[in-house]
Parts: structure tokens; C-alpha cells; sequence
């Protein structure tokens, strides 16, 4: 058993350092941008990565939880909506321990499972590969300075900006710029709307005698 350990670890050090190998030839053309702006696109691809792998993998138990679970949230919210509220409250109390709430754990614990696989699994593998491949001493030997770039701090002191701050904070910018974007375009367009219908309403028209 410790031989057969043994050699599973191996293997596994050998597929890590080949992983690493690829990615430092994959990142290493971008390091002319400098590496504040490498680190930024190893954050922008793991944050591409999330996303489709959150599209493109859905486990069929995963599914059919979902539409088990939503079936039975439904039939519970008629429920509540009997007239009678003593009731309500009884029907949905006997949908709860009957089945909504045993399909609730499986569904979390399956989309904890699913979560684990398309999210943080990405995220912490790149954000350890960053850690290393874009250390202070490494920094040093590539670009002559040991941090990412650095920003003014008080009494005139200067903060240094590491990879993993950086990383992080790209990472969490993609997130927020994907959940705002759509709802600010969507809104900038019905300004435009609103404006270019005000425009067309107030100018006079060529019908006009």
C-alpha cells in the first residue's frame, strides 16, 4: 500500500511540474507586457475558464435535483398560498419533512460538488501556480524588481503589490465587471432610447405646412 501511495504522489509531482512547464511557455511571451499585466491575463483565463466550465458541465444528478427541487419549492409556495393560513402552514411543514427538505441537502451538496469542479478548483490551481512562478525572488531574476508594481502609500512610503494581491483582485474585478455589465448596458440603452425618442418628439415635422 505505501509502495502503490508512493507512486501515486509521484505521478502526481510529475503531471504538476509538467502543468507548470506548460503554463510558464504559454505565459512566457507575455512577459514583454510586464508582469502586473501577465498576472492580470492568468486572472482574466481562469476567470474564462469558470465560466464555461460552469456552462458545459451540468451532471445529469445535478439536473435532475434541480428540477426535483424546483418542483417541490413550487408546490410549497401554493401551499402558502391557501386561503387558510393554519392550513398553509401545515401543508407546507408536511412538504418540507416529507421531501423538500431532503432534496434541498442533496441539491446543495451536489452544486457544492459541481462548485468545487468548475470554480474553485481553477481559481486555487492558478492562483498556486502564480504564487510560485511570480514569487519576489523569481520577479527579481525576470523583470529586476520583486514586486508586480507598487503604489503610493502614507508618510511617503510606497505599498509593493504582489502577485497573489493582484491575482485576487483581478480575478474578483472579471466577476463583478460580468454581474454589472449587462445591467449597465441595459440601462445606457434605455437612456438612449429614452433620449432619442424625446429628440424625435420634440423636433418639427416635415409635415408640417
Amino acid at each position: 500500500m505505501d509502495a502503490f501511495l508512493d507512486q501515486l504522489w509521484a505521478r502526481i509531482v510529475i503531471f504538476i511540474q509538467g502543468l507548470a512547464h506548460l503554463l510558464d511557455a504559454a505565459f512566457g511571451p507575455l512577459h514583454g507586457m510586464g508582469p502586473a499585466a501577465t498576472v492580470a491575463v492568468a486572472a482574466g483565463i481562469t476567470f474564462g475558464i469558470t465560466r464555461v466550465l460552469d456552462r458545459i458541465y451540468r451532471p445529469k444528478r445535478y439536473q435532475e435535483l434541480q428540477e426535483e427541487f424546483h418542483y417541490w419549492y413550487g408546490l410549497r409556495q401554493e401551499a402558502l398560498a391557501c386561503g387558510d393560513p393554519e392550513k398553509a402552514k401545515a401543508l407546507a411543514k408536511n412538504i418540507d419533512q416529507a421531501k423538500l427538505n431532503q432534496v434541498y441537502y442533496n441539491y446543495f451538496f451536489e452544486g457544492l460538488l459541481r462548485n468545487i469542479v468548475t470554480s474553485y478548483l481553477p481559481f486555487l490551481s492558478m492562483l498556486a501556480y502564480v504564487n510560485e512562478a511570480y514569487r519576489p525572488e523569481r520577479l527579481t531574476a525576470l523583470f529586476g524588481r520583486d514586486a508586480l508594481f507598487t503604489v503610493p502609500g502614507g508618510r511617503g512610503e510606497t505599498v509593493a503589490v504582489g502577485s497573489v494581491f493582484w491575482f485576487v483582485a483581478v480575478y474578483l474585478g472579471c466577476h463583478l465587471i460580468w454581474f454589472l455589465g449587462p445591467r449597465l448596458l441595459k440601462r445606457l440603452r434605455k437612456v438612449h432610447a429614452s433620449n432619442s425618442s424625446s429628440a424625435f418628439a420634440e423636433s418639427p415635422s416635415v409635415y408640417e405646412v
